[in-house]
């Protein structure tokens, strides 16, 4: 969307570009033209005119609304990934990006990615507030320690493009760069295969999964000491105390994080905190494990169905 971005930042550099030569002229011209050329002058009544008023107040609101709604609806595009779009997990911390693919092969300020396929980026940061931008893609967004955001963008010419923290981190803030190499299918392809992988996100969050013993509670079935996870991603859920949240990654994240914040109803809050315990690359991966958690399928009845 970077083109429709700079049609829309050259439209309102032009507004203003226009409107601010006319009014000055016009001062330089009614300076002249209305000077005191005799110290007895006096100058006339001026009573104004209603149809000029309305005019020069309607267009400019016209300018206004044209810019707001051009710009909110670029904006909520950039807000909204698609659905069909590849999940890379980035975290910042003082002064990296590490960056994990879908398939597991892992990164230090390098992103590669295959051009003509949506990216959607999960940002998180270890540390303080950073932020994740790729000028060329005309994409930004905080990396806000104790949440979760994310970006998306797509590549549709190979290359590499910069990476830089747009948010001041500390004494190595200017160092802290990276850059995304933008990759036709099949090259990509060639580089993930030559990479060194660990387990995919949702590989790597079962086996944390399993060994912070979190199955022991969160049992399929719902028979555990906590809810079941399968299926709640993406789903409503009721609280103790009368509210309703959607269980989306902040929500999971903060429940791990700090589980008496948000205690589900039916549920006592005996489930201990794992802040500190946890780093923010694990939360990741147990969010990408619970994702992919499928409602549990009910038993057969005695007749077999």
């Amino acid at each position: 969307m970077a083109t429709e971005m700079d049609l829309l930042y050259g439209f309102i550099i032009a507004v203003c570009t226009f409107f601010a030569v006319l009014v000055s002229a016009l001062v330089v011209y009614f300076t002249i033209k209305y000077r005191r050329q005799r110290p007895e002058d006096v100058g006339a009544d001026i009573h104004g005119s209603l149809a000029l008023e309305l005019t020069w107040t309607f267009i400019p609101f016209v300018l206004a609304l044209v810019m707001f709604a051009w710009g909110a609806s670029l904006f909520f595009r950039l807000a909204t990934p698609p659905a069909n779009a590849m999940e890379i997990f980035v975290v910042g911390k003082q002064w990296m990006w590490k960056v994990q693919h879908p398939d597991g092969v892992r990164e230090i300020n390098e992103m590669h990615v295959p051009i003509n396929r949506p990216i959607r980026i999960t940002l998180g940061s270890e540390d303080v507030l950073h932020d994740y931008s790729i000028p060329a893609f005309r994409v930004k967004m905080d990396a806000v320690p104790g949440r979760l955001t994310t970006l998306w963008f797509e590549a549709t010419t190979p290359g590499e493009y910069h990476i830089f923290c747009a948010e001041y981190c500390g004494t190595k803030h200017s160092g802290m760069i990276g850059k995304v190499i933008a990759m036709t299918p099949q090259d990509y392809q060639a580089w993930l295969a030559g990479g060194r992988s660990t387990g995919t996100a949702a590989q790597n969050g079962e086996r944390l999964f399993a060994d912070l013993a979190c199955n022991t509670c969160h049992k399929p079935d719902a028979t555990g000491r906590g809810p079941s996870l399968h299926g709640l991603f993406g789903n409503t859920v009721e609280l103790a105390d009368g509210r309703k949240v959607v269980a989306d990654d902040n929500y999971l994240r903060e429940s791990i994080m700090n589980s008496q914040a948000k205690v589900v109803k039916g549920y006592q809050g005996i489930m201990p905190a794992f802040q500190g315990m946890v780093s923010e690359e694990n939360l990741m991966q147990l969010i990408a494990y619970i994702r992919t958690l499928k409602p549990a399928q009910p038993a057969p009845d005695a007749a077999g169905k």
